[in-house]
Formats: C-alpha cells, sequence, structure tokens
C-alpha cells in the first residue's frame, strides 16, 4: 500500500519539476522500502548508494525532489528492525554519503550538519520504538509465565487429587461401594475446581473481557489442602497471618500446594504429608515434609522450577530434597515484607 501512495507521488512532483533522471531513481527505490523490516541494512546501502552515484551523475546533491523524504524510513527500520552491526554498518554507509556530496561541493556544512541531525534523530526513534517493543515483550513473556505457574500449581493440584481418589474407588468398589460413591463425589468437586480455575484463566487470556478477580490464597487458606485419605495431609500454621501481604500469603500457599501435589504424585508408600508454616517477625518459614521412600532420580520440572523463581520474586528462598532419614522436605522462607531483591 505505501509503494502503491508513493510511486504516484514522485511521479506528479518529477512532471511538475522536470528531471528524468531524478524522476527514474526516486521512483526506482520506491520499491526498496518492501525491504525495510527483512533486509533493512540491504535497503539502506541500495537506496544511499543510488543517491550518491545519481547525484555524482546530475552534478548535484540527490534527491531533489521532496517526495524523496520517504527515505527517513530506512534508518529508522535500521535500527527498528536490525542488528547491532547492521545498524553500524548502515550509519557508516549514510555518513559516507553525506560527505561524499559534502567533499564534492554539492551541499554545503550546514546543509550536511542538519542532514546529520534529521538522520541520527530518526536512528534514535527507531532505537527507542525498538526498546519499548523489546520491553513490552518481556512483560508478555513475563505474564506468559506467571499464567504457566498458575495453571500447573492449581490444576495440576486437583487433577493430582482425582487421581488418588479414582484408584482409591477403583480399589473400594467390590468390597465397599459407598466409599467407591465418595470417591466419584470428591472426584466431582475437584473437576469442578478445576475447570472454573481454567475458566477464569481463559477470560484473563481473552483481549477486552473483563474479569472479576477475587482475593488471592492466603496463608489461612492452607487449610483446604489438609485432607484424609492416602496420605493424609495435616497442616500446622504458627503465629499471626492478619498482617501477613497478600504477595507472600498467596506465594506461600502456591508453594504448599505444590509440594502436596508432588508428595501425592511422587512419594512412594508415603502415608502422611505434613505442611507447617511459621510466621516470624521478619520471615515467613514453610515446610512441608512427607514419610514416604526415596523417590527416582529426575531433573526438576516446571513446578519445582517454578516455586524456586516465586519464592526468589520476593527475595525468599526455596529448596527440596531428601530428608535425611526419608521422605522428601520443601523448605522456604520468605521476607515477612514481601520485599523483593
Amino acid at each position: 500500500m505505501l509503494v502503491g501512495v508513493l510511486v504516484p507521488v514522485v511521479l506528479v512532483e518529477g512532471v511538475v519539476r522536470g528531471g528524468v533522471l531524478s524522476t527514474v531513481v526516486a521512483v526506482g527505490l520506491v520499491p526498496v522500502l518492501l525491504l525495510r523490516r527483512s533486509e533493512p541494512l540491504l535497503a539502506v546501502g541500495v537506496a544511499f548508494g543510488a543517491c550518491a552515484v545519481a547525484s555524482v551523475l546530475v552534478g548535484h546533491d540527490f534527491p531533489d525532489l521532496n517526495a524523496v523524504v520517504y527515505l527517513v524510513l530506512l534508518p529508522f527500520a535500521l535500527l527498528r528492525w536490525g542488528s547491532g552491526r547492521e545498524a553500524a554498518l548502515g550509519a557508516a554507509v549514510m555518513v559516507a554519503q553525506v560527505g561524499l556530496v559534502t567533499l564534492l561541493g554539492m551541499k554545503s556544512a550546514s546543509d550536511a550538519l542538519a542532514g546529520t541531525v534529521v538522520l541520527v534523530a530518526v536512528m534514535a526513534l527507531g532505537a527507542a520504538v525498538r526498546y519499548r517493543s523489546r520491553a513490552r515483550a518481556r512483560e508478555v513473556d513475563q505474564v506468559k509465565l506467571l499464567l504457566a505457574r498458575d495453571l500447573h500449581d492449581t490444576v495440576a493440584h486437583h487433577v493430582s487429587a482425582m487421581a488418588i481418589r479414582a484408584q482409591a474407588g477403583i480399589a473400594l468398589a467390590p468390597t465397599d461401594p459407598a466409599a467407591a460413591v465418595a470417591a466419584l463425589r470428591v472426584i466431582d468437586e475437584e473437576a469442578a475446581l478445576a475447570l472454573d480455575e481454567m475458566r477464569a484463566l481463559v477470560r484473563v487470556l481473552r483481549a477486552g473481557e473483563q474479569v472479576e478477580m477475587g482475593p488471592g490464597p492466603r496463608v489461612d487458606d492452607l487449610a483446604r489442602l489438609a485432607a484424609t485419605g492416602h496420605p493424609v495431609v495435616d497442616v500446622e500454621v504458627v503465629g499471626s497471618t492478619a498482617d501477613v501481604p497478600a504477595p507472600v500469603g498467596a506465594t506461600v500457599f502456591r508453594l504448599a500446594q505444590e509440594a502436596v501435589t508432588n508428595a501425592r504424585k511422587h512419594a512412594r508408600n508415603a502415608t502422611s504429608v505434613q505442611v507447617r508454616v511459621e510466621v516470624t517477625p521478619t520471615t515467613v518459614h514453610l515446610r512441608v515434609t512427607d514419610n514416604g521412600g526415596p523417590a527416582p532420580a529426575r531433573p526438576p520440572g516446571l513446578g519445582l522450577t517454578g516455586m524456586i523463581e516465586r519464592a526468589a520474586l520476593l527475595g525468599g528462598t526455596c529448596t527440596a530434597g531428601p530428608a535425611p532419614e526419608r521422605g522428601w522436605v520443601v523448605a522456604a522462607d520468605l521476607p515477612r515484607t514481601g520485599a523483593a531483591r
């Protein structure tokens, strides 16, 4: 579209002002704009190289048509989409073109200085847009990562509980149908919760759709993790949680939730999972232990990596590893203020 608009404009000015060579070169350079995103250095080299050659052929500074102002798009594109090496080479080409016509007396020193200032300003604008675009991309990536963690932490917890209840129901169905029905009810509840949380995440991802966001999980919500069955999950909170900041409370809950989910999935022969939170004036301590057998060695997955990163965002630490005697221990220490490092 841009090329289709510029060609008639250049032709009209060329006819009015005369100058066949200037018009031909100006029209011929318009398609070079198509390369400004994919090959910005090539576009700059062709355009400014052609201008230098045309200046020598016509005996005066080229371009001499006002419509050729479109060439300022090229230095902008060079800094917006080109690499650092391409930007340096492209800048050298443009400086060489300006220096050539100045040395040949086709451009005064003041005009050369003014042209250089314009080029530098346009290139600075391109660099600023590039920086802003990359910063925005980093923000989007961070949001995606946070959503992925929330999806993993919440939905995986419910799915793990569903799987455990399903296994229990299958085992009890022949001898205790009532217990199997109870397991099915728990599966139904967990599935409904998982669906609600997935729908909430989908609504967040839909552009322009408003979502009523409730308060995030808090330390007091850890009681939701307590469960009977196999393994038994016991939760203990020591200290006052009234003034624990929301980000700290949410992080403690997510860390504990992920640790319980991992214990259910990976702790072999575990009969008990202990979740203990101690709130001190300066730090919130979390410790999740199970009495299962040693788990097979495996590289850390998204869950453990996400736990470590969640704690680090608030200036805290999170570690996970085998207990001295048996089982697995997840320990996290978070500053009570929730101040990131």
